[in-house]
């Protein structure tokens, strides 16, 4: 071998280079979604996504039962990540696969239409009483969709103890 061969690094058209690249080029960014907005559900069920969430929601995604009595509307990535996570441990843990099997048996594959909307089912409305006043949170990879009053209520109950829990939650993060 060479010395000038030996002293070589990786450049852009090296194999190695290359495929680094290309392992962060497939690897894109979950979406990050923030924010309240408060659309209205209307007598058809559909409800207008917040603009910014539309991009990041992409062409397809999933509603499915959150916790709290509200609905999850998440990427189909995302919502495939977390099936796959809950199925590794479902098996042999009983309430993993009771969640699952909640989880999965309400969730529904939603693609939203050229105005934005998307159709909330029957039982998700019904599962978290929406009705057409309802509050979109952001929260982080995925969405919430609540009944306005149970998010006010919610937002009261939990503020008190916010900056409370914040050592609890938030220990090596530094504001």
């Amino acid at each position: 071998m060479s010395q000038q061969s030996a002293n070589q690094r990786p450049t852009s058209s090296s194999p190695q280079a290359q495929g680094a690249m290309d392992a962060l080029a497939g690897s894109a960014m979950p979406a990050f979604l923030l924010g309240t907005y408060t659309p209205k559900i209307d007598a058809k069920g559909r409800m207008a996504l917040p603009a910014k969430f539309r991009a990041q929601l992409g062409a397809g995604m999933v509603m499915a039962r959150g916790q709290e009595r509200c609905v999850y509307l998440l990427p189909q990535e995302e919502f495939r990540r977390i099936a796959m996570q809950i199925q590794r441990t479902s098996m042999g843990n009983k309430a993993a696969r009771d969640y699952l099997r909640v989880f999965l048996s309400g969730a529904v594959d939603q693609e939203p239409d050229r105005q934005g909307r998307v159709l909330v089912p029957q039982m998700l409305r019904e599962y978290a009483r929406l009705d057409s006043d309802i509050v979109v949170i952001g929260v982080g990879t995925r969405a919430e969709i609540w009944n306005r009053e149970a998010w006010q209520a919610y937002l009261e109950e939990k503020e008190q103890g916010y900056s409370d829990i914040a050592d609890d939650v938030l220990p090596e993060v530094e504001f």
